[in-house]
């Protein structure tokens, strides 16, 4: 798809009650968990290698401000949502310290293992738990946790606000929650080299790297179909979430939504 084909941004509500996107396709609710979890158990070998080459090795310097700038001490739980790879929690760890752990959660076992296998090959083992589950529905009592994130993982969930109401839920008072996510470029001169990027060489870099284009299409497609930055704080104030904030990253490329649990 070229840029001229690309569709413009477009509301991330579900056009009927019982279907949601899948990229830009309307798929039944039912089945969004299970398209998304193809995609990812499909990529999971090459996810690492994958985000270097879209990026340009930038996603690394997004997710060291975004532990780098968390509510995060020496001692606290953290559960960190869609952890894949491990990225963010390997990076939490030091803030955390000895006395503190991190729950690195995904719903897809694929992408779990390869974070677990990282992490051992790393002699990172102690301090963490891995827990496979759906962000719509947390496994954990209520206040259990002093810092929550997601990265590049919201806006993979069929049901976003009851995934930003169970990460209200498992906060502890005065808890923070951060998500890093793609978002609304805003810089009008930029738009037109990030949509060629996104359609035209994402795919093909899927293709001759990972050996999957769809998957890379779906990447491209499922960005324009996430709340922009100031839906996404709006539905972040509306889960129950104050002090909602967030910041720009590399002209609206990603970025970085904060809340806080009173």
């Amino acid at each position: 798809m070229s840029d001229a084909q690309t569709p413009p941004r477009t509301p991330s509500t579900a056009p009927r009650p019982d279907t949601t996107h899948f990229g830009y396709r309307d798929v039944p609710v039912a089945e969004k968990q299970k398209l998304v979890a193809e995609v990812f158990s499909s990529v999971a070998g090459k996810y690492d290698l994958m985000n270097d080459l879209m990026s340009l090795g930038i996603h690394r310097i997004w997710k060291r401000y975004f532990v780098g700038t968390a509510q995060v001490r020496r001692g606290d739980r953290v559960l960190d949502l869609a952890g894949g790879t491990g990225d963010i929690a390997l990076l939490l760890r030091d803030r955390v310290g000895d006395s503190g752990s991190i729950v690195l959660g995904d719903i897809n076992g694929a992408m779990l293992r390869v974070g677990r296998d990282r992490m051992t090959d790393q002699g990172k083992v102690g301090g963490f738990e891995y827990v496979q589950m759906n962000a719509e529905k947390l496994p954990f009592p209520d206040a259990s946790f002093d810092l929550v994130t997601i990265a590049f993982g919201l806006r993979n969930v069929t049901d976003k606000d009851a995934a930003l109401r169970e990460m209200f839920r498992v906060l502890k008072p005065g808890g923070q929650a951060r998500v890093l996510e793609f978002s609304e470029v805003k810089a009008d001169w930029f738009k037109p080299i990030y949509d060629f990027h996104s359609f035209n060489v994402l795919p093909r870099l899927g293709t001759l790297f990972a050996g999957d284009r769809d998957s890379y299409q779906y990447l491209a497609e499922s960005i324009r179909k996430h709340p922009p930055q100031d839906e996404l704080k709006a539905m972040m104030q509306a889960a129950g979430f104050a002090r909602c904030d967030y910041r720009n990253l590399s002209a609206g490329i990603v970025a970085i939504h904060t809340g806080y649990k009173a």
